[in-house]
Formats: structure tokens, sequence, C-alpha cells
């Protein structure tokens, strides 16, 4: 209705402009209805050094519009959004040019690169986006290769630089791809290596571990080819050496989901990729408890160890009132709770063995072939060196501190 009506609107001053070209001939027109439009800043207003560093930096350089005062007519008014406090749209103003152009800048040569492809917004919001379908949160959207808008902006902590890097930087680097990716095709050669294995639907409920074992980075990579092509790109610039690490391990492991070995169930989200056997009987499949990767540890000599579980005698335990300790009932030392014990007295660790790998995914194989893939993409569609991109990012990473931040905000403070 609302639509409807200004539809109508528009008609009517067509109509009334009409008529009064109609009666007044050649005669001037009177004072436009529509205010006039400026572009001047306001020398008066709080924010008029903010503003003019904004101009100064992203305006005049990229073309590009940093909006920080939320407009509704910008916003999705299916959520329910708050704007982005003024601190932190600044501290995020900086950081972004920091951690995002200024890096493409330096790897490129030039700011051509950014100014012809980057947005031509990028607009803050306060709070959160949260599907109601899903219950995910939005923290980042790009809008036809045009608008890249960053959301939750008053829960972050400027000073976190690694939780800014996975919160913001990520969502940043991961926009843009797909702001060069609606330019230049994926490749097709990449659009077919996980054909089958996405799942649009319940992405959310996936497993890292499990996800990762099927050859993507992330659970929302696994959700359709364009965010799976993304998120490669974004996670390899963005994360760190010991988070890949992390990921290289997973993604070499098999798993087990819903406490079932056959299951060919992905979605739930119970994931085991370890599992011991109960009351050290490994004789048959019933013994076998399954245990999530959180709760294993791996020893210096590679074996892994069930955290805070000890192996338990067989049977009942007897207390022999000759020698004073306590036996199961096939002569195992333990101690009064059953727990087998060393010659030393001590528990010993419940053995943890390694699920097999049985998904017929190569997971790591799998996440080195998309990770060349994209590479080259950047390198013959944009002559741009990917691995130069995550070199500068990660060092800009490791050298950040509270007196860059304060350095960063003072290009704002500064300009006079």
């Amino acid at each position: 209705m609302k639509k409807y009506f200004k539809y109508i609107s528009a008609l009517a001053l067509v109509a009334i402009a009409a008529m009064s070209l109609s009666s007044c001939g050649e005669k001037s027109l009177g004072e436009t209805i529509f205010p006039d439009v400026t572009d001047e800043l306001d020398p008066n207003s709080y924010t008029y050094q903010f503003d003019k560093w904004l101009k100064a930096n992203y305006l005049d350089v990229y073309n590009l519009e940093f909006q920080y005062r939320l407009r509704d007519n910008e916003t999705n008014m299916n959520y329910n959004l708050e704007p982005a406090t003024l601190s932190n749209s600044i501290d995020l103003a900086v950081l972004a040019k920091y951690m995002w152009f200024d890096v493409y800048e330096e790897v490129s040569g030039s700011k051509e690169f950014v100014k012809m492809y980057g947005p031509r917004i990028i607009m803050l919001v306060g709070s959160p986006a949260i599907n109601p379908q899903t219950g995910t949160i939005i923290v980042g959207l790009a809008e036809g290769g045009i608008k890249v808008t960053l959301l939750h902006v008053n829960s972050m902590d400027p000073n976190n630089i690694y939780a800014l890097n996975s919160d913001y930087f990520h969502t940043m680097h991961h926009e843009f791809t797909h702001i060069l990716h609606q330019t230049k095709s994926i490749p097709r050669e990449f659009q077919l290596i996980s054909l089958g294995r996405y799942d649009a639907i319940n992405w959310q409920d996936r497993n890292e571990g499990v996800v990762h074992s099927l050859g993507f980075v992330t659970p929302y990579g696994s959700s359709e080819i364009r965010e799976d092509f993304a998120e490669i790109a974004a996670n390899f610039i963005t994360k760190t050496d010991a988070e890949w690490a992390r990921i290289w391990l997973e993604a070499s492991r098999g798993y087990v989901t819903d406490g079932d070995e056959d299951s060919e169930e992905l979605s739930n989200l119970r994931y085991y990729c370890f599992y011991y056997f109960e009351n050290n009987d490994a004789t048959s499949d019933d013994n076998k408890k399954y245990v999530e990767e959180y709760r294993v540890q791996q020893n210096e000599d590679g074996t892994y160890v069930y955290r805070n579980q000890y192996q338990k005698g067989n049977g009942k335990v007897t207390l022999n009132p000759e020698d004073g300790k306590y036996y199961d009932q096939d002569g195992v030392v333990c101690d009064k709770q059953g727990y087998v014990l060393d010659k030393d007295g001590n528990r010993i660790p419940i053995q943890v063995f390694e699920v097999e790998d049985k998904d017929g995914v190569d997971g790591v194989a799998i996440l080195e072939q998309k990770i060349n893939i994209v590479r080259n993409w950047f390198k013959e569609q944009w002559n741009l060196d990917l691995d130069a991109i995550r070199a500068a990012v990660q060092n800009r990473l490791t050298t950040f501190d509270s007196s860059t931040l304060e350095s960063l905000r003072q290009q704002v403070y500064g300009v006079q």
C-alpha cells in the first residue's frame, strides 16, 4: 500500500507539472519544491573532523561514500537495526583503510585498482542482522558490486586486532571477492570440484571439522559455490599460520556424525574424529565410544589421550587384604574407584584412536586445489598476487598494537 501511494503521488506531480507548462507557456517556473542538496561539510558540526577525513580519504580518492549515519532507505526493513556509534565508526573507518584499501594499494602499486573495482558505498550498522529462519548473524553484505555493509559495529573491540580480523577484515575481503567475481566469473573448474557436497539449507549446522574434511574452509563456504570461492580467498588472506595448521589437520582426518560410524548425515551438530574402547575392551564395536575433538589432546609422541579420562578395570574391584591393593576381576591393579594404575601408582589415560577417513574425499587436496584456482584467478584476471596480499595482511596483524590504532585515529583528529 505504501508503494501504491508513492506511485500515485508521483503521477500527481507529473500532472501538475504538465498543467503548469500548458497554462504558463514560456513563463519561468517558480522555486523548485525539491530542496537543494549540497556536498558542503559543516565546520560547526561535531562530526566535521571525521567527515572531512572521510571525504579526503574515501570520496575524493576512491569515489566511495562512507556512510556511518544510519539511513532507513539504505537498509533492509525486515531487520531491526540500530546506528553505529561515532567512536566505533571512526575506528572501523581508519582500520578498514589500513587493513583493506592500503593493502591492495601496496600490492597493486596504485590506488586505481580499488578505485575502479571497489564498492561505491560502505555502510556501517551498529547492530547485527539476525536471520529469523536460521538464527544466523549477518555481519557483512555485498550488493551488486556497488555497496558493502558492515554490521555489528557497536560490539567490536578496536584493540583486539585478531577479533577484528575474524569479524570485519575477513568480511571485507570476502565481500570484495564477491564484487570481483561479479565482474569476472568464477572459473568453471572451481565450480565442479565440490558439486553435490554443498548444503544451502543446513550449512550453519555443519561442524568445522566435517567441512574441512570435505574440502571446505568454513561451514558458510559449504553453502554454495560463490560463497565457497569468496571464503577461500578471504580466509587464505586473513587466517594466521596457526589457524591454517588446524584446518589442514582437520582436513586430513575422518569423522563420524550422530554417533553412527557409517552415517552419511553431515548436517548434525554432533561430530567425532576420535574414539576409545570402554573398559579397554577392543573385542567388540559395541564398546567403541566416540569423543569430540575438543576433548582430545595430542601427546609429544603423536598419540592421543581423552582429557581427564582414564582406563577402568574390568568388572568388580576388590581389595586384597594381604597387600592392601585393589584389583579388578582380571587381577589388574586399580585404585578404589576402579581406575587402572601403572607401576608408579598413577592412573593410565585412555588410549584414543583416530577415526579412519572413509568419506572418499581428500580434504587437504581439495583445499589446495581450490586455493590454487583462486590464486591463479587473481593473477590472470586481475594481475594481483594473492600471496602478496596475504603477506601484507599478516604483517599488519602481527605488528599491530595500541600505538598503531592511536596513530590511525590521529589521521582523523589531526585534519584541520
